[in-house]
């Protein structure tokens, strides 16, 4: 039995010198593979580092929706394209983002994050490499834009919380869904719901550690071994047993982010 942490930030504060230990505390949890996850341009270099000291961790390249202005400020949206693009050429970068939008915090104005999102679906879709979105209190708007790409962008809603809608309109353009520790929480009983309806080869798991702990360590620092607290509660909603589940959200990975596989098989 093995998972995959589809979404995870080894390189965070919280984790600080001890990556190698996250990394084996994971692998004795059966979680052998981790994609840690790019937030700001100055972690590209960081996490292709991390991604290269360690088999089967594999990175992404990407701004965050919050960094929008910050970002914006000294780079053109141009040369923000070319910097992603040249990051992809790292054989163990196997994806793009974290890009999206959040109208939830609105750390950055609008405009800027939707076109900082649309050059992130431009440089996927340029390379064939998929997304990992981030959309809070913006799902339309989240929907539109990859609709209007002009040519069809694959990925993943990562930490999926939104409404039965936003699952299915995803679902339509052929995205995946990602499920957190959040399904666990007890005020969660909506998106249990919508994992309920989610097809089986659709399904992701992560743990966006250090972020959101799952029941029993809620408030705790979240790691990837604490996946597997996640991954239960998802394999009884779906009424699969945790093997089945293992083997298809991994399945599913590597169908995905089908770089990660062409350079597991190198």
């Amino acid at each position: 039995m093995n998972f995959v942490d589809s979404h995870c930030h080894l390189n965070f504060d919280e984790f600080s010198q001890e990556v190698g230990t996250i990394v084996h505390r994971a692998k004795e949890q059966k979680i052998n593979t981790l994609l840690t996850i790019c937030t700001k341009k100055e972690e590209i270099k960081p996490l292709q580092e991390i991604a290269d000291t360690y088999e089967n961790v594999f990175c992404t390249v990407g701004i965050h929706p919050h960094e929008a202005e910050e970002t914006l400020k000294n780079i053109s949206l141009v040369e923000l394209s070319k910097d992603l693009k040249e990051g992809t050429q790292h054989a163990k970068v196997v994806g793009i983002g974290e890009a999206g939008l959040d109208f939830y915090y609105e750390h950055s104005p609008r405009l800027l994050q939707q076109e900082m999102f649309e050059a992130h679906i431009d440089v996927a879709t340029a390379v064939d490499l998929p997304l990992s979105i981030h959309t809070r209190e913006a799902e339309k708007e989240t929907i539109n834009l990859l609709k209007k790409s002009a040519r069809k962008a694959k990925g993943v809603i990562h930490c999926f919380t939104g409404s039965q809608w936003l699952a299915e309109e995803a679902l339509a353009l052929g995205f995946y869904i990602s499920i957190s520790g959040i399904v666990t929480f007890a005020k969660a009983e909506e998106l249990r719901n919508v994992v309920r309806t989610i097809p089986l080869n659709r399904l992701l798991v992560e743990t966006d550690a250090p972020f959101l702990a799952p029941i029993p360590h809620r408030g705790k620092r979240n790691e990837p071994a604490m996946l597997i607290h996640t991954a239960e509660k998802v394999a009884e909603l779906k009424a699969v047993s945790l093997e089945e589940l293992a083997q298809i959200t991994t399945d599913n990975f590597f169908q995905l982010f089908s770089k990660a596989r062409q350079n597991e098989q190198q």
